[in-house]
C-alpha cells in the first residue's frame, strides 16, 4: 500500500523496517506511518508556495474511494472505511484507518478518507491509498500564482 502512495504521490520512497512482527503488525505499521508523516512535514518546511489542498477519487474495480487533504498544519483525520474481513494478507484491516490517522497526525494535515463503496477489502484499501497519494501530490504541488504561505494567518505550522 505504501508503494501506491509513493507512485501516485509522485515521490520516491525507500523503506527498511524491523519490528515485533512475530507478535503482530500493529507497531511496525504505526511506526512507518509516524515516520512517513514526519518526513512529509519536514519536506514541506514552511509550506510556502504549495497548493495546500488536494482531492482525489480513485476506483479500483468495484470499489471507489475519496481522499481530501489540507496541509493546514492542524492534524485531524476522519476515516470512513468498513471492511468485511479481519486481515488482508499480513495487514489487519483495522490498521488501514489507524495508519491514515497516524500519518495525518504526524504529517500535520487534515485528512478525510472514505470508501464510498466496494466489496473486496483489498480493492477498498488499495483505492484509499492510491487516492491518498494523488491528493497529496496535488496538495504539495507548487502553485505558480502564489507566493508565500497559503493562509490568511501567514502560517500553516502553528
Amino acid at each position: 500500500m505504501l508503494g501506491h502512495i509513493a507512485l501516485h504521490g509522485k515521490f520516491d520512497l525507500r523503506l527498511q523496517a524491523t519490528g515485533d512482527l512475530h507478535i503482530d503488525a500493529h507497531h511496525c505499521i504505526e511506526d512507518i506511518a509516524i515516520c512517513l508523516g514526519k518526513a512529509i512535514d519536514a519536506a514541506l518546511g514552511s509550506r510556502s508556495g504549495i497548493q495546500r489542498m488536494g482531492a482525489a477519487y480513485v476506483p479500483m474495480d468495484e470499489a471507489l474511494a475519496r481522499v481530501v487533504i489540507d496541509l493546514s498544519g492542524r492534524p485531524y483525520a476522519v476515516i470512513q472505511a468498513d471492511f468485511n474481513t479481519p486481515i488482508m494478507g499480513q495487514m489487519p484491516t483495522d490498521l488501514v484507518a489507524h495508519a491514515l490517522e497516524t500519518l495525518a497526525a504526524h504529517g500535520l494535515m487534515n485528512l478525510h478518507a472514505e470508501v464510498l463503496y466496494g466489496r473486496n477489502d483489498h480493492h477498498k484499501a488499495e483505492a484509499l491509498f492510491k487516492a491518498f497519494g494523488r491528493a497529496l501530490a496535488q496538495a504539495v504541488a507548487l502553485d505558480p500564482g502564489r507566493q508565500g504561505i497559503p493562509s490568511t494567518k501567514g502560517t500553516l505550522t502553528e
